[in-house]
């Protein structure tokens, strides 16, 4: 059966979130006068995506809300008991910052023009549409999707596939004719393929683990240059798979 369309993962797969996140962080930190009691710029750095990832968790688990796991991220990191508003203030500083450094992998727009006219997209993310919908159009990609789902007004997230689901019917496609495209392992790649799409993982840094032997998993691959070749696609783009 064919591949018609592809869902994509937004964070650090089209969108070069990582890279944003610490350059927008180091800047922050600076700015707050954070660095002067012994702490690294690194130390810092890692102390912020481990708790980022933590509030993800609990957000994907329906612990907490959109807001509050940013505002839990500010107190958790600062170890302060701060308000509301004073939380939400501190992010917003920090999300000046983080914005200034919003850009696209160099493989994306490449991709998303190889296969423009062979597959139609939409974007899947654990995240809220009031934040990357204003992130697509700032991208300048927002009109290569025909929908744009997000896990804040599903009330599904990801892994669950009920959230795979629901980008295939907004596609009006069952999930064996749709591909989805995403960075994390076992969110995106085992999230997707036991929901029934093909799915695809993209591990540029290749330090990824593989799916556990006996599961069905994800194709692996590098670069989004490798995409066509494995949805069949009729065009020139594309390269070899980086992975044996």
């Amino acid at each position: 059966m064919s591949i018609d369309a592809v869902v994509w993962d937004i964070d650090d797969t089209l969108f070069d979130y990582t890279s944003a996140d610490r350059a927008g962080m180091r800047e922050h930190l600076a700015a707050e006068g954070l660095l002067g009691d012994g702490t690294t710029v690194e130390e810092a750095l890692t102390r912020w995506r481990e708790v980022t990832d933590a509030q993800w968790v609990r957000y994907a688990a329906g612990e907490t809300d959109w807001q509050g796991q940013r505002r839990d991220r500010v107190r958790v990191f600062l170890e302060e008991p701060l308000s509301d508003a004073e939380a939400d203030a501190w992010f917003g500083r920090y999300i000046t910052h983080y914005e200034g450094a919003w850009t696209l992998f160099p493989d994306v727009l490449p991709a998303l023009d190889a296969l423009v006219s062979s597959h139609r997209h939409a974007v899947l993310s654990n995240s809220s549409i009031h934040v990357q919908d204003r992130k697509l159009r700032a991208l300048g990609v927002h009109d290569r999707f025909e929908a744009i789902l997000c896990a804040a007004e599903l009330g599904v997230s990801k892994p669950a596939a009920a959230a795979f689901h629901a980008a295939c019917e907004a596609l009006g496609l069952p999930p064996h004719r749709v591909a989805y495209v995403g960075d994390h392992p076992e969110i995106d790649g085992l999230g997707a393929a036991d929901a029934g799409l093909l799915s695809v993982w993209i591990d540029r840094a290749g330090d990824g683990a593989p799916a556990a032997p006996g599961r069905a998993g994800p194709h692996r691959i590098g670069s989004l240059a490798e995409l066509p070749a494995i949805l069949g696609a009729d065009t020139r783009f594309g390269a070899g798979s980086t992975f044996g």
